[in-house]
């Protein structure tokens, strides 16, 4: 259950309605460590009834990986690279160790990432969330970064949550994750306290921020940071795979609900698209 966070939450619900009427959309969903993010990513996908579930995490092991994010993104759905243009086919081909060649162009990597995403949707929209973009490798943010600027009117909502501002989503619509009120604090640290909190021990988590840093932050009985699926999954959310980093694919056009641009409303407390959690 996630307390508060209504205007986070009608965000996303444009993006995902935009999508099922065949609008593309991205929003990045931006907050310091625990305050929030993943619980509105997993509000996304819970949300998203009839759509396809395509989620990735960064893993901060892997970020001296060139296109590690990419390919395991794309994994699922690389029987349908053939149906790619040669020089589309190649450059990704050559990026993910299925051929030999030389580096590919960052270029046609992103036209193919965007390529592949278009035959994807075909005959059903698709989320996608990025947790913890911040570990995405510098490759696939970049081709990333691309397809979320170049998506128009596919079916195809896009979030990506990180903590700071990221060179590759600069411009993007943006959705800004702060610490919860007093009284939602207060409600949240009364569902995980196993007593009630003194009103000082309370009182002084609240002016912290201690509720909403921790893993979780604005969710009762919250999940852990690495509480998440992997794979494209089927309709209503429904994944058929586990591996938690497979299986996922950028998208998205530089608007949310058909507003085209940087979302400066989302920034404030009740405004349109942008904001996320973090940890």
């Amino acid at each position: 259950m996630l307390l508060d966070r209504h205007a986070e939450r009608a965000v996303l619900d444009r993006l995902l309605d935009a999508a099922r009427g065949g609008r593309s959309g991205v929003v990045v969903v931006r907050g310091e460590a625990g305050v929030g993010k993943t619980a509105l990513l997993d509000y996304a996908v819970q949300s998203a009834a009839g759509m396809r579930i395509a989620r990735l995490a960064g893993i901060e092991s892997e970020m001296e990986l060139s296109f590690a994010a990419l390919q395991q993104c794309c994994l699922p759905i690389l029987d349908l690279l053939e149906r790619l243009p040669e020089p589309q086919r190649d450059a990704l081909g050559v990026a993910f160790g299925l051929r030999a060649g030389q580096a590919p162009d960052p270029f046609l990597v992103g036209l193919a990432a965007l390529s592949l995403l278009s035959e994807t949707v075909e005959d059903q929209p698709l989320l996608c969330v990025i947790d913890d973009a911040q570990w995405l490798d510098r490759a696939s943010a970049q081709a990333v970064g691309f397809v979320a600027r170049r998506m128009l009117a596919e079916p195809v909502a896009l979030v990506i949550a990180e903590r700071e501002p990221g060179e590759h989503f600069r411009g993007l619509p943006e959705l800004l994750v702060e610490g919860l009120g007093h009284d939602d604090a207060r409600e949240l640290l009364d569902s995980v306290a196993r007593g009630p909190p003194g009103r000082r021990s309370a009182a002084a988590a609240c002016r912290r921020g201690g509720a909403s840093r921790r893993p979780g932050a604005g969710v009762a009985g919250g999940r852990t940071a690495r509480d998440r699926g992997g794979g494209i999954g089927g309709r209503g959310g429904q994944r058929v795979a586990d591996d938690r980093r497979a299986g996922y694919l950028p998208a998205s056009a530089g608007e949310v609900g058909g507003v085209p641009g940087r979302d400066t409303a989302g920034r404030k407390a009740g405004g349109a698209p942008g904001a996320g959690r973090r940890h």
